[in-house]
C-alpha cells in the first residue's frame, strides 16, 4: 500500500532530526497505523535523547564517554570549539515558567546562549564569550542576572560562575567549578549575591578541611567554651566593623549608632569570644573562627 501524508511527514522528520532514511512496506491500513505510531516513537525518543539540552546535562554530569562528544555536538549543531561561560543559577524558590522565560528574552537563543535546567533550583545558563570580554564584563553579566531576576521574577537568586571554557571538553570541569563556588559562597559570604570561582578567599580553604581540624582550631581559640550564633543585630554589628576596615567613627555613622554605644557592643564580644575585634590580630583570628563554626554548623546538619 502507498504511504499516507502523515507517514511520508512522519518518515521526513525522522530523517531530519536523525539523518537516517526509512522505507516502510505495509499491505493493510492496520499495518500503516502500526509503522506511523512506531516512526513517531523512534524520533521522539531520538528527540529525548539527543536534544542539546540532555546532552549539555549529561556532559555536565560526566555522563557522555569522552570520544562522543564531538559527534554528538556537531550533530546537534553545537560548536564544540567555541569559547563559553557557564553560570550557575539558583533560585529560593523551584524554578517556574517566569524566570525561564526572563531569562530566554535576557539571552535570545540567536545568540547561541543554551539554558539547561539542573535541578528544581539550579539552571545552568552556557553563553558564548566574545573575545573583547573581560572579567569586568563577566561580573557585570552575573550581576545582571541576578538583578532582572529580583525585579521582574520578584524572587531571590544567587549565581556563580566559572572561568573560560575554551571547548565542550571542560564543561564537567566548569560546571564542578560553578558549584564549588555556589555552596562555599552560600555558606561563608551569604550577604553576597554573585560568586566568581575564583574569589572565594578563605572560604575555599576551610571548606576543603576536615571536620576534625576545624574543631581542633576552635578548642585552641575558645576552649571548650565555643560560642553558638550571634544574633542578627550582633552580627551586622561585626559585619559592618569588618567591612570599615575596624573604624569604630565610620561605622558607628553608617549604623546611626552613638559611638559609645559601638564600643559597649564590641566590649560584650570580647567578653563571650575573649578576642577583642578592636584589634586587628583578634579581628582575623575572629573572623576565620566564626567562618569554621559556620561550617561545621553546615556539616552537622546536613
Amino acid at each position: 500500500m502507498e504511504n499516507t501524508p502523515e507517514l511520508v511527514k512522519a518518515l521526513s522528520e525522522l530523517k531530519r532530526i536523525t539523518g537516517m532514511t526509512l522505507e516502510v512496506r505495509a499491505d493493510t491500513p492496520e499495518e500503516l497505523e502500526n509503522a506511523l505510531t512506531q516512526v513517531r516513537c523512534l524520533a521522539q525518543a531520538y528527540r529525548e535523547k539527543y536534544n542539546k539540552n540532555h546532552f549539555l546535562q549529561s556532559l555536565m554530569t560526566d555522563s557522555i564517554p569522552a570520544y562522543d562528544i564531538y559527534e554528538r555536538a556537531i550533530r546537534l549543531h553545537i560548536d564544540p570549539e567555541s569559547q563559553r561561560t557557564l553560570f550557575l543559577v539558583e533560585t529560593k524558590n523551584t524554578l517556574d515558567d517566569t524566570v525561564i522565560e526572563i531569562l530566554k528574552n535576557l539571552f535570545p537563543s540567536q545568540a547561541k546562549t543554551n539554558l539547561v535546567s539542573m535541578g528544581e533550583k539550579n539552571l545552568v545558563i552556557l553563553r558564548p564569550r566574545k573575545s573583547s570580554d573581560t572579567d569586568g564584563d563577566i561580573s557585570r553579566i552575573a550581576h545582571m542576572i541576578v538583578d532582572t531576576l529580583n525585579m521582574e521574577a520578584l524572587t531571590h537568586v544567587q549565581v556563580a560562575y566559572s572561568g573560560c571554557i575554551s571547548t565542550l571538553m571542560e564543561l564537567p570541569g566548569a560546571f564542578k567549578e560553578a558549584s564549588l563556588a555556589l555552596r562555599v559562597g552560600k555558606l561563608f559570604y551569604s550577604e553576597q549575591t554573585v560568586f566568581p570561582h575564583d574569589q572565594l578567599g578563605i572560604g575555599r580553604l576551610i571548606y576543603q578541611l576536615p571536620v576534625s581540624l576545624c574543631e581542633n582550631f576552635l578548642k585552641e581559640i575558645f576552649g571548650n567554651d565555643i560560642p553558638d550564633a550571634f544574633d542578627e543585630e550582633t552580627t551586622s554589628t561585626i559585619n559592618k566593623f569588618f567591612q570599615n576596615n575596624l573604624n569604630i567613627a565610620e561605622t558607628s555613622r553608617q549604623l546611626h549608632m552613638h559611638r559609645n554605644t559601638l564600643i559597649y557592643r564590641l566590649e560584650q564580644i570580647e567578653k563571650r569570644t575573649g578576642l577583642d575585634i578592636r584589634r586587628f590580630e583578634d579581628a582575623m583570628t575572629f573572623k576565620i573562627a566564626t567562618m569554621v563554626i559556620n561550617y561545621l554548623q553546615t556539616e552537622r546538619n546536613s
